[in-house]
């Protein structure tokens, strides 16, 4: 099953990239974002088969808390890019056979998804191996955090959606903040260094989540105050100019990188409500 799994996450982020090649995806940054995903996930995805297939995996003691990072984020990232791909590009591209190669690189985008998510659950249910903390419900919501983040980062990449406001500014500082937050965590448990810390680390779990939900319960509430407010400099209404017109131009119009900012920032503090919810469980006697 996992050697099937593997040659359908190469042959679907494969297939993604090259449909999307063939439109002219790389274009814009929404563009090189999925782009990015697709080659990153079919690139890394070949070395481990060749790995596998030489059964070389036994020389690298780290192996399996890879395998499991790696498949986690793979269907995170190929998730949001089969989100993010179609709502601000592929809507605007006129019915051709571009179109076409644009909803089969959707589709294939999704597929890789789906199996990368596969590979998680099944080896969440192997009996007798050690899946690591990526593959337990915290793990999973961390590397949640950090790809909403990333697409954060993605819609807010032009300064000229937050330098006129230094509420605004504040805002990107709690996405970097949180962002950096989440990564120690996870990278202090894939090297194993969580009882280095000088406080016990479901403690210290529990004091970087509340501190994130406090910072994202500002952002979730000043950002769509100082974007779409009128009187505090903020544009209640989707404008009509070249740039938020209803055909493709590769960059995606700022009022609605400023929308989509909004949600996002709702989803991430909604996963850090969530992932306190489970630490502090965790943490009772």
């Amino acid at each position: 099953m996992g050697c099937f799994l593997r040659r359908l996450q190469l042959l679907s982020t494969c297939m993604a990239f090259s449909l999307g090649a063939s439109v002219g995806t790389w274009r814009g940054a929404i563009g090189n974002w999925s782009m990015f995903i697709w080659c990153f996930c079919f690139a890394v995805t070949l070395v481990i088969l060749v790995v596998e297939l030489c059964e070389l995996q036994d020389h690298f003691p780290f192996w399996d808390n890879f395998l499991i990072t790696y498949n986690c984020y793979s269907a995170l990232l190929c998730f949001s890019a089969s989100i993010v791909y179609p709502t601000s590009y592929l809507q605007f591209l006129p019915d051709s056979s571009y179109r076409g190669h644009a909803i089969a690189a959707t589709a294939f985008s999704c597929i890789a998804s789906v199996a990368y998510a596969m590979e998680v659950a099944g080896t969440r249910t192997q009996a007798g191996r050690t899946t690591g903390h990526m593959a337990t419900v915290p793990g999973l919501l961390k590397a949640l955090q950090t790809v909403v983040a990333c697409v954060i980062f993605l819609f807010i990449s032009s300064p000229y959606v937050y330098q006129q406001q230094p509420a605004l500014v504040w805002c990107v500082a709690v996405y970097s903040v949180c962002f950096l937050l989440s990564s120690v965590v996870i990278l202090l448990n894939l090297g194993k260094c969580d009882n280095r810390l000088p406080i016990p680390f479901p403690r210290f779990l529990v004091g970087q989540t509340l501190l994130s939900v406090l910072l994202y319960t500002s952002a979730v509430v000043l950002w769509p105050l100082y974007q779409f407010h009128e009187k505090l400099g903020g544009q209640p209404q989707r404008p009509r100019n070249v740039s938020c017109s209803d055909r493709l131009t590769y960059l995606v119009c700022i009022w609605d990188q400023r929308l989509a900012v909004t949600i996002l920032t709702a989803i991430n503090l909604l996963i850090y409500v969530t992932d306190l919810g489970q630490e502090h469980g965790h943490s009772q006697p």
